[in-house]
């Protein structure tokens, strides 16, 4: 991948500091500093939820705790967590706490296992996101001027209005192609020319098979940047992407409960992490089986709550994303935290071992002759479970090559996961392609 100048022309080469004149304070800020300000916030945010929301009140009082027990961060581990759970059961806007005179806007998530569950912003909120989003952007290699094309999809979900604004903010100009309609979208980018694009890693790799399949060689596009989030992704789907399209790949995470994208972002000069954007969420990790907060460093469960929200407010919201907190690098007054490479709800536990979607994509990825599309199916054999493996085969991929792959994908998983696992081949652009996020795994135990 070729070096690109830090300037108004592109992002940071890989281990140079983004120019002081394009932070923004609060990325200024001292460790010291930013504990101090969550201090503040949180305090505020525990009594403007106790204040307004009839749920957090009861559980407050269910735990026998008050706004006022907190008087350090480390008290936060007093208070009750909040779960997608809570925010079903008080469908459709019993979680906020403003009137819906001061809502701006509201988006929810996809209701496909039960009710959606239902976020709110006011005006403040939704200048708070497209600022979080902006620096983001910065953060990724983004600079005003650069046209930005969005693949998220727009409507309820908020991945594409949250980086429509944001790419705004930022003083992009934004390229709003929504997901879908893979052909066309390969023309707009190679005809309107952006510098960044902002889609979930599954759907990237279903634009690069089109460009391939129309004979377009995705290193030729004006492609600089990809900002990659609303699912877990792997280093070596990282490699993959920035290899066929000669980008700097780059991770943000968000969730609609907390926010939507723009949480935290990975810096384009480190590519160590994501930099969660802690003057406005405050970031802790439990163990998501006896809930105890565990020390930096420590993996575990991702539980936020949220600093500087009006709508909604969320107090120690699980995540369910798997990952742990590090010290802050390229901004060090903010912690990381690493990729998020698994969920506690999508992990499959085969024969007694924990396996995740993105360990077997790693072994894919690096299996000469298949594609990176594949698809767990889980059923059962006799009294055990068993998985297999279905992976697209390359165009090109004779009989001969299809076997070899076959048996060094089972073999990978074997050595590196500890499970045994069948793997069929099939043909290329036969597994179901995905819009936007991909669910790996299909699940017919039971069926």
């Amino acid at each position: 991948m070729s070096d690109i100048e830090t300037s108004a022309a592109g992002p940071a080469r890989r281990g140079e500091p983004l120019p002081a004149h394009l932070l923004d304070d609060a990325e200024r800020m001292t460790r010291q500093e930013v504990r101090d300000l969550q201090l503040k916030r949180l305090r505020q945010t525990l009594q403007h939820a106790y204040d307004n929301v009839e749920l957090y009140r009861k559980k407050f009082d269910q735990a026998d705790v008050r706004p006022e027990d907190c008087r350090t961060l480390e008290d936060l581990a007093r208070f009750p967590f909040t779960t997608k759970a809570d925010l079903r059961e008080t469908y459709p806007f019993g979680m906020f706490a403003v009137p819906m005179s001061e809502v701006r806007r509201i988006h929810a998530s996809s209701g496909t296992t039960g009710r959606p569950t239902v976020v709110g912003y006011t005006e403040n909120d939704l200048s708070t996101w497209a600022d979080l989003i902006a620096r983001s952007i910065r953060a990724a290699g983004g600079r005003p001027g650069h046209k930005v094309h969005i693949s998220y999809g727009y409507g309820l979900f908020t991945g594409g209005l949250g980086a429509h604004y944001g790419a705004e903010r930022a003083g992009c100009t934004v390229i709003p192609a929504s997901g879908g309609m893979t052909a066309r979208q390969v023309q707009i980018i190679r005809d309107f020319e952006p510098d960044i694009i902002m889609v979930t890693p599954s759907y990237m790799l279903t634009l690069l098979d089109e460009f391939e399949r129309q004979g377009v060689d995705p290193r030729s596009t004006s492609l600089k940047v990809g900002i990659f989030g609303a699912e877990p992704w792997s280093e070596e789907m990282r490699r993959e992407i920035e290899e066929r399209m000669d980008i700097h790949a780059v991770d943000i995470y968000g969730l609609s409960e907390v926010m939507g994208p723009g949480v935290a972002q990975e810096c384009v000069e480190t590519k160590d992490g994501l930099h969660v954007w802690e003057d406005h969420f405050l970031p802790e990790i439990v163990d998501p089986v006896t809930d105890d907060v565990l020390a930096d460093g420590a993996s575990g469960e991702l539980v936020l709550t949220s600093l500087t929200k009006e709508a909604l407010p969320v107090i120690r919201y699980r995540t369910r994303d798997l990952t742990r907190l590090l010290p802050g690098t390229a901004r060090t007054g903010f912690r990381r935290i690493e990729k998020v490479t698994g969920r506690c709800d999508d992990m499959i536990i085969l024969r007694g071992v924990n396996v995740f979607p993105t360990q077997i994509e790693e072994v894919v990825l690096r299996t000469p002759g298949v594609a990176p599309h594949f698809q767990i199916r889980l059923g059962t054999r006799g009294r055990m479970d068993h998985m297999t493996v279905r992976v697209e085969a390359q165009p090109d991929a004779g009989a001969g090559q299809r076997e070899s792959a076959a048996r060094a994908i089972a073999q990978g998983v074997k050595d590196g996961v500890g499970v045994s696992v069948d793997v069929e081949i099939v043909d290329p652009e036969t597994l179901e392609r995905s819009l936007g996020k991909l669910r790996r795994v299909k699940d017919e135990r039971g069926v």
